[in-house]
């Protein structure tokens, strides 16, 4: 019966954990999966989350379904994040939000929206990005296409080819953007070129959507959300997928959301009651106790501050271990430029490695990283960040 059926090779990122745990080289680093490690090589708990766990805890009560759209709570956290809390827009009831099963389940919800209102439209991402993006969108029918955007050769952004094949597109084309941090990346728009991108958007007639799993990690709160807060002022209609995994530390609990900017409160409502209707015929309703935790530290003003203190203190770690990985590059391969590495932001460093010597850093150092160069620098440390280095300088020597 299921002989027709075709073998599934695996996810590239997910399958290149699997040979880092089998790997008996003592000295492995892992550099693949886009999770944060603290210095130590482990994944943190943070202290805000840890109160809200004992919070929902104490006492321990019944776990009933939410609302396909999830706690409101979580709602408006996923608003005042994304837009501000004293944003217009929210004011006058024109956005609509959902929470999700993290930030695949936004982008899958968008999608299937997408193409039962916009049958027409194409989605394009940029080139490179992440690959789950093509695969959601193509899942939900739509066909998919990618737009210029990095540069190998030059480490650095293709943007006047973009703005060129922006104006290119039809009305109610979807552009998948990266508002900060971007994956897999790391070099980010200024925010002057943002507003020469959203200006084509607009006069395109364009539906942006954004997607934005690393908020904090990039310069701030506010700053890494300029390029929402921006579309929102200018009227585009707009989607944004966000995601709490990486600044929550939350990742198996799966909670994300997604908001659709309207330009009247009666299209707001409709639009939410089709994401309702979406939800349903997917999943029913979102996880319980990621969401409550995030509706108590995000509307806990002590838990927020705080959390924000954490966010900070492990984008500036990131930073640090940027800094001392071109360092130590740079005494190695003095002839070299690692200039890129500390123009990028976020988790992510594009290393321009070749797949050859993304094997060779596997099999010869126990490094691993994505073979299309992509390296976690958050999976980096004092302990090991000099070994990375040097393996890297051997394989860019070779």
């Amino acid at each position: 019966m299921f002989k027709r059926i075709d073998y599934y090779a695996g996810d590239p990122i997910l399958g290149l954990m699997d040979k880092f745990f089998a790997d008996p080289n003592p000295n492995k680093v892992n550099l693949g999966i886009g999770i944060y490690y603290d210095e130590v090589g482990e994944m943190p708990v943070l202290d805000c989350v840890k109160v809200a766990e004992q919070r929902i805890a104490d006492p321990i009560a019944p776990r009933p379904y939410l609302p396909m759209a999830g706690l409101p709570g979580h709602r408006k956290a996923c608003q005042d994040l994304l837009f501000g809390k004293e944003a217009q827009a929210l004011q006058e009831n024109c956005i609509a939000t959902i929470a999700t099963i993290g930030g695949s389940g936004a982008l899958k919800v968008g999608a299937e929206f997408i193409h039962e209102w916009f049958p027409q439209s194409k989605c394009y991402v940029s080139d490179p990005t992440w690959s789950n993006h093509i695969a959601i969108f193509a899942g939900c029918d739509i066909e998919v296409g990618s737009y210029p955007y990095y540069d190998n050769a030059t480490s650095s952004l293709k943007f006047d080819e973009m703005i060129d094949f922006f104006e290119k597109l039809n009305k109610y084309d979807v552009v998948l953007l990266h508002p900060c941090c971007h994956n897999p990346t790391g070099m980010d728009l200024t925010q002057a070129q943002w507003d020469t991108v959203l200006d084509v958007i607009k006069q395109r007639e364009l539906i942006p959507f954004m997607d934005i799993a690393y908020q904090g990690f990039g310069q701030d709160m506010d700053s890494d959300a300029y390029a929402i807060r921006k579309a929102v002022d200018m009227n585009l209609p707009l989607f944004v997928s966000n995601s709490f995994s990486k600044n929550l530390s939350l990742y198996g609990e799966r909670v994300g959301g997604l908001s659709v900017v309207c330009p009247s409160a009666d299209e707001a409502e409709r639009v939410f009651g089709q994401l309702n209707f979406t939800v349903r015929r997917i999943y029913t309703s979102p996880p319980s106790h990621g969401g409550h935790v995030v509706d108590i530290v995000m509307n806990d003003e002590l838990l927020n501050q705080q959390w924000v203190s954490e966010v900070y203190g492990m984008r500036d770690r990131i930073k640090t271990m940027r800094l001392t990985l071109k360092s130590v590059l740079e005494t190695k391969l003095p002839k070299l430029n690692f200039d890129y590495i500390t123009r990028q932001n976020g988790m992510f460093s594009f290393t321009g490695l070749t797949p050859q010597q993304v094997e060779q850093l596997q099999s010869e150092f126990g490094v691993y990283m994505v073979s299309n160069s992509r390296m976690c620098v958050a999976g980096l440390n004092d302990s090991n960040v000099d070994y990375v280095a040097n393996a890297m300088a051997e394989v860019l020597k070779a």
